[in-house]
């Protein structure tokens, strides 16, 4: 049964080394032999056999339940070598038929009705807020960081991210705005604080909801900034901006002309939108088989080829577009390294298969972006041409503008004492 996982890895591995301990006890290597070397060990013949036959799904799951053991450096060490060699066309045939299915099948699985998508946002963000504590900044960020500098912190480099959409949105003192899948609260309350917003958030997570309204609360905000348990496609009133941070990726490709047409409709005439989600730099593919059953159910990450021809459609009119390219394989990394430092809580809370599942989503991830070609968009939007400056520096501008305010304010934790 290892015949095949032999056969694959002797197909892929090109350059770097890797050992790997068959079932029988064997080390057999694979590479060139450059880099410091990375193990691993495959304790039975059918977790051999299925990784061959379905990497995409087996790899993870074999980490999880330890048919899959390290025996030289770390989970992402493994992922990063494997990532670097692995090509299309050198997969094996029964890979690639298995990708093939998932690509046809997407719209089935990313079918996101109000109430499924209620049921797959819980899947994820309802899990323990300690647990999120464990490796998120103090404001609970989770999504991909704009590093500034090369030696910023996570914390700095959230900040510097919500400073950096709030002067993409132009927003004046009173303006109404909107943020589709709010989260734990931190960007609506930074534009209501420090832009002067009237703020409200919509998300599915029950536990999101409560603790975002208790942050409002506690600083003192709440007559500025609301958040509601409610799908956006139940909203009525209309914004003068609306921004949506990591929330798209859940959207689902079947729904992609439902959330612009409603974007449009809640959008004021002069108004302006910006969207934040993560891109696939090849074109359109199929969500992760691993991905999809452990860690984000019902979710898809889009292509710009996938996501401009509906804003079109909805006759909106992209204004600006930026490719943030390796900040969130930094922001990754610095997840991965906090959770690591933090992971016999992260035990307590949970068990080890869960920690090790974890461990494997945030190594897998940061290599997606880091070899994988992912990255993230940032695309500006809106019914008409003129409600913007005919330049980019209005934002470098305000950007330095509300840099001058947020430095000079106190950091709030993320959270009250739960």
């Amino acid at each position: 049964m290892y015949a095949l996982l032999d056969r694959a890895l002797k197909n892929i591995m090109k350059t770097g080394t890797l050992r790997v301990t068959d079932p029988d006890g064997r080390i057999r290597e694979y590479g060139d032999g450059t880099g410091t070397p990375v193990g691993m060990r495959v304790a039975t013949p059918a977790a051999a056999a299925k990784i061959a036959a379905d990497a995409d799904l087996y790899f993870g799951e074999c980490y999880m339940d330890g048919s899959l053991e390290l025996t030289q450096g770390t989970i992402y060490d493994l992922l990063a070598v494997l990532m670097q060699n692995a090509q299309p066309q050198t997969l094996p045939k029964v890979a690639k038929a298995a990708y093939g299915v998932r690509k046809m099948l997407k719209r089935v699985d990313q079918y996101n009705p109000v109430g499924k998508a209620k049921n797959n946002v819980a899947h994820h963000y309802d899990l323990s807020g300690q647990l999120y504590d464990l490796f998120l900044d103090r404001d609970r960020q989770y999504s991909c960081a704009y590093f500034e500098t090369d030696d910023g912190s996570l914390e700095e480099a959230q900040l510097a991210k919500k400073r950096h959409l709030a002067a993409k949105l132009g927003i004046r003192p009173g303006m109404k705005v909107l943020d589709i899948g709010s989260g734990w609260g931190g960007l609506g309350l930074y534009l209501a604080e420090i832009c002067g917003a009237e703020v409200t958030g919509v998300t599915l997570s029950e536990e999101q909801h409560k603790l975002s309204n208790e942050r409002a609360l506690q600083r003192g905000v709440a007559d500025h900034v609301s958040f509601k348990l409610q799908d956006y496609r139940h909203l009525d009133q209309q914004f003068d901006r609306i921004v949506s941070v990591g929330m798209f990726e859940h959207v689902g490709i079947g729904h992609f002309n439902e959330f612009f047409t409603k974007v449009n409709s809640l959008l004021k005439d002069d108004g302006v939108a910006v969207l934040h989600s993560i891109n696939r730099s090849d074109g359109p593919g199929a969500t992760s088989a691993w991905i999809k059953k452990y860690i984000f159910p019902g979710g898809y990450i889009p292509a710009l080829s996938e996501v401009l021809p509906h804003i079109e459609k909805a006759g909106l009119y992209v204004t600006d577009i930026e490719i943030l390219r390796l900040h969130y394989a930094r922001t990754l990394r610095e997840w991965a390294v906090r959770f690591a430092s933090s992971r016999a809580r992260a035990s307590e809370l949970y068990d080890e298969r869960f920690c090790r599942m974890w461990e494997f989503y945030l190594a897998a991830s940061e290599c997606a972006f880091r070899f994988g070609g992912m990255n993230n968009f940032q695309i500006q939007f809106g019914k008409n041409q003129h409600a913007l400056p005919l330049t980019r520096n209005y934002m470098f501008e305000e950007e330095e503008r509300l840099r001058n305010i947020d430095s000079r304010r106190p950091r709030f934790m993320s959270v009250p004492a739960e």
